[in-house]
C-alpha cells in the first residue's frame, strides 16, 4: 500500500491568515491534508510555536513566510525531528535592527493610541510588487486580512517579531530538504535575506520569482503553488 502523502502546514505572516495561502491550500489539498496554522493568540516566537507544534501532525512538511518563518525557526529549535520537508518564503534569519525596532515601537504606540489603521493603501508598495497595485486584488485581500485581524493580534504580533532571535547559527544545522522562495522585488525582507538563509542551510534550494513583491503566496499563486508542489514530492533538482 502507497504510504499516505506527508500533511502540510503553512504558517502566514504577520496580520495576515488563511487567506494567504488560498492557492495552494485549495490545489496542494486535492492529495494531502494542508492546515494553515492560527497565530493570532502569542505575543511570543516559542509559544506560537508551541500552540502550532501541540495541534500539529507527528511529522508534516512546513511552509511558512515572512513572521512564520521566524515561527518556523522556533518549531525547529523545538523540535526540529517533527519537520519533514521546509519551505521558507520572504523571511529572514536576522534579527531586528534598532532601527527596525523603533519603527515597531513607534507602530505599536500608534496601535496603543487606537490609531490602528492595519495595511493601508499607502503600505501595499511595501509589501506588493508594482504590477499587483493596479488591479483590485490582491491589494484587497491584504487590507481585509489586516482588518479580520485587527489591533490587538498586530500588538501581540509585532511584540513576538521585535523579540525574536538571530537565526543564522541554527540554519547550519538544518539537514531537512529545504526550499527557499523569494520575489525579485521583496521590499520587507529583501533577496539577500533569502540568498543567506539558502547559502547557510546545506543543500538548500533557492527560487526566486520574478515580478513579485513579499507576498508571493498571493501575488504569484500559481507559481509558488508549483514550487511547493515540486517541493513536496522530491522533484527540484
Amino acid at each position: 500500500m502507497p504510504a499516505e502523502p506527508l500533511p502540510l502546514l503553512l504558517l502566514p505572516g504577520l496580520l495576515c491568515d488563511a487567506a494567504l495561502w488560498t492557492h495552494q491550500a485549495h490545489h496542494l489539498g486535492r492529495d494531502r491534508t494542508v492546515t494553515v496554522a492560527d497565530l493570532r493568540h502569542d505575543d511570543s516566537l516559542d509559544a506560537m510555536a508551541a500552540r502550532v507544534l501541540a495541534a500539529a501532525p507527528p511529522r508534516f512538511a512546513l511552509a511558512a513566510l515572512s513572521m512564520g518563518g521566524y515561527v518556523a525557526f522556533a518549531m525547529l529549535r523545538a523540535a526540529r525531528e517533527r519537520i519533514a520537508r521546509l519551505a521558507l518564503l520572504d523571511t529572514s534569519a536576522r534579527a531586528d535592527t534598532d532601527e527596525q525596532r523603533t519603527r515597531r515601537r513607534v507602530l505599536l504606540d500608534l496601535s496603543r493610541r487606537g490609531q490602528f489603521k492595519g495595511v493601508t493603501p499607502r503600505l501595499l508598495p511595501y509589501y506588493l510588487h508594482p504590477d499587483c497595485l493596479a488591479a483590485p486584488e490582491p491589494g484587497g485581500t491584504v487590507m481585509a486580512m489586516a482588518e479580520r485581524l485587527g489591533p490587538e493580534v498586530f500588538l501581540r504580533q509585532q511584540h513576538a517579531i521585535m523579540h525574536r532571535p538571530d537565526s543564522r547559527d541554527l540554519l547550519r544545522g538544518i539537514a531537512t530538504p529545504t526550499l527557499v522562495i523569494c520575489g525579485r522585488e521583496d521590499a520587507a525582507t529583501p533577496l539577500e535575506h533569502s540568498e543567506e538563509i539558502a547559502a547557510l542551510i546545506p543543500g538548500a534550494r533557492l527560487a526566486v520569482i520574478e515580478e513579485c513583491g513579499h507576498l508571493s503566496p498571493l501575488e504569484r499563486p500559481q507559481a509558488v503553488t508549483a514550487l511547493l508542489r515540486l517541493w513536496l514530492e522530491g522533484a527540484l533538482p
